[in-house]
């Protein structure tokens, strides 16, 4: 069992490790434990063998109740679940030593810092392997190949493919996870991309996202390319629409990897500052890359309003687009 029970984007940067499970020991039977909201995406990974929805209400001693794993490993820390691996004897179980609770839970320990290492979150998943004797640190390149992500087809997504020949996702908010594009910023690509013939713009968020977007940033809105799709159906949904789509803009958040691991065109926006940055986060896939802006300003306070993020401009965004309604596009990934 793997457990992650953070965000959608560090569950999807997690996939990779199952894939290589999958590969070192042919038959092994992986699942991934993670929170019941992103759910939904690990179960569209083929290199999951079972998804475990699992919330802080939820009994830990339940999950490995009736179940004998031998090997549990704990890409993000959890201390009830650590102790419930414990008690029900579960042979192997891997943690991170600077947790002092994993010295008392866990019987081997990995001795590593994500916040302090220059390698990128999807590599530092395999360090965990370490105390298991798998000494193996994939190369950025062979990441994407690792996913095992599928999207899911469903009939609403089909149909918004089908009303525009070139179909773009902007999601400006990262429900506060991360430094974010300006507004502003994305109301003057989409006027932009207004030149590009048969394009259309899918603005996505959550509800509560949608509504502060039509607050601060009604112009966006009023460009008749621009579709609101924010709460528009759920996370099988958003995947689903992901999947249909021509490229997706974010800043370093879930639906940016999500589009990665699917093999979409995905543009992520970061500033130059560790560890938020392309190093540690940027986007990993077959048709992914990732911008940033070329320094870290002297006042960088961390706020909604960074001024690294403003850095990034619209002419490079709107070339990377370009770019995209230039190429031939291949296939959503089926790995």
């Amino acid at each position: 069992m793997i457990c992650r029970t953070d965000n959608i984007g560090d569950v999807v940067l997690t996939l990779p490790l199952a894939g290589y499970l999958k590969q070192r020991w042919p038959g092994v039977t992986v699942d991934l434990l993670c929170r019941r909201y992103a759910a939904p995406v690990v179960e569209q990974c083929s290199n999951v063998d079972h998804v475990i929805a699992f919330d802080n209400e939820d009994d830990p001693a339940a999950v490995f109740a009736g179940k004998t794993y031998d090997i549990v490993i704990f890409a993000f820390p959890n201390r009830r679940l650590a102790k419930a691996a414990l008690r029900a004897g579960v042979r192997q179980r891997v943690g991170t030593s600077h947790r002092l609770f994993h010295w008392l839970t866990c019987n081997r320990l990995a001795h590593f810092n994500r916040s302090r290492s220059t390698r990128h979150e999807a590599q530092l998943n395999f360090e965990l392997l370490r105390p298991l004797g798998i000494d193996f640190m994939p190369p950025l390149a062979d990441i994407p190949a690792l996913y095992g992500l599928r999207a899911p087809q469903l009939a609403a997504a089909e149909a918004l493919r089908g009303q525009a020949p070139f179909n773009v996702i902007l999601h400006p908010k990262s429900n506060g996870n991360g430094r974010e594009w300006p507004l502003a910023h994305y109301e003057a690509l989409a006027r932009q991309l207004l030149a590009l013939p048969g394009l259309a713009i899918w603005v996505t968020g959550s509800p509560a996202e949608g509504a502060a977007l039509l607050r601060d940033a009604p112009g966006l809105f009023a460009l008749p390319h621009v579709h609101n799709l924010c709460g528009a159906g759920d996370l099988t949904r958003l995947t689903a629409t992901i999947g249909v789509a021509d490229g997706l803009i974010a800043s370093g958040t879930g639906p940016l990897h999500v589009a990665a691991a699917l093999g979409r065109p995905a543009l992520g926006l970061f500033p130059p500052i560790q560890p938020i940055d392309i190093a540690r986060w940027g986007a990993l896939g077959a048709q992914a890359q990732s911008l940033t802006a070329p320094a870290r300003c002297a006042s960088c306070t961390g706020t909604a309003s960074c001024t690294c993020m403003a850095a990034i401009g619209v002419d490079a965004v709107a070339a990377v687009v370009r770019g995209w309604r230039s190429q031939p596009l291949r296939a959503c990934a089926e790995s």
